[in-house]
């Protein structure tokens, strides 16, 4: 690392890419609006995806916590029943100068954890009882320090907001690529155009998705790192990530699908290891290389 690099300048290199990389979003939601309307010449269609993908994710979105939680079977917890945990959380909050969110829990024997809420004054933090049982007090601070972090870096936002975006161009995809016209008079171009038409709408959706882990993936980064910098321990956070996947790969999440996946502090159905163009389709970084930012840093806090 480079002479006065710290946690603080990496934090601003993650939030200034996952923000370039909505604005490459909003890019190819127009494009592919753009090319099928070109080729179909019908704007009908397109205007009912577009109006369609934003209600059903608005709803999701004023909705999510409800939503993921009744998914996960989570239930609330009390300051009674979980001391040091509430605590914990009570400190992190108060130092990040946040509201202090609600806390579940889910019968999990798998370790993992994650935030929601459409923003710091709906947050959650929801763990399994796994976790609780397997981390030190300074690991378990670590864990809820990242996911204090989501809230507080609107996290969830971004997230809601990539959904909706990748959501929509697989819909107007979609809806192409089955409409079939009475008239081909209602087609544009020449076939060569339309060739390459039909390929661009095939690839976005996968495009849109790869941006959208690739969101995640940053996320993660920002997250770990003011993570860090709330509690001054990035040890805490690192020996909790190495166990958190360890424990995994021994015994993966029961309950969990591919949808939730990303929204937990590492991938509930354990790592694979990864390389070149297999790193894309990753919903989570590689552990080695999250540890190896936060312990790198440490001397920069």
């Amino acid at each position: 690392m480079q002479t006065g690099e710290n946690l603080y300048t990496h934090r601003d290199e993650n939030i200034f890419r996952t923000w370039g990389l909505m604005a490459v979003f909003l890019v190819l939601v127009i494009a592919v609006g753009f090319v099928v309307s070109y080729i179909y010449n019908n704007q009908n269609i397109l205007y009912f995806a577009v109006i369609f993908a934003f209600l059903m994710n608005i709803i999701s979105y004023w909705n999510s916590d409800k939503i993921v939680l009744s998914m996960m079977h989570a239930k609330p917890i009390t300051k009674g029943e979980y001391a040091d945990l509430y605590n914990i959380t009570e400190n992190l909050a108060i130092t990040a100068g946040l509201p202090m969110p609600r806390l579940y829990l889910i019968e999990e024997s798998s370790p993992n954890a994650f935030a929601t809420g459409r923003n710091p004054s709906h947050g959650v933090i929801c763990v399994t009882s796994g976790l609780v049982a397997l981390l030190s007090k300074d690991e378990l601070e670590g864990v809820i320090a990242h996911e204090m972090s989501h809230i507080g870096n609107r996290d969830t936002l971004i997230s809601t907001v990539a959904v909706i975006l990748a959501g929509l161009i697989a819909i107007i995809s979609d809806i192409a690529l089955r409409s079939r016209f009475s008239s081909r008079n209602n087609d544009r171009g020449g076939g060569f155009i339309q060739i390459l038409g039909i390929i661009f709408i095939i690839l976005s959706p996968i495009a849109a998705t790869l941006i959208r882990l690739a969101v995640s993936r940053k996320r993660e980064f920002l997250a770990d790192a003011t993570g860090a910098l709330l509690t001054r321990y990035p040890e805490g956070l690192a020996n909790a990530l190495k166990k958190i996947e360890s424990q995994i790969n021994q015994k993966p999440f029961s309950s969990t699908s591919n949808a939730t996946a990303h929204l937990f502090i590492e991938n509930p159905f354990g790592t694979k290891s990864l390389s070149g163009i297999g790193k894309l389709f990753m919903t989570h970084p590689p552990v080695a290389e999250r540890v190896s930012a936060l312990i790198g840093n440490r001397n920069n806090l």
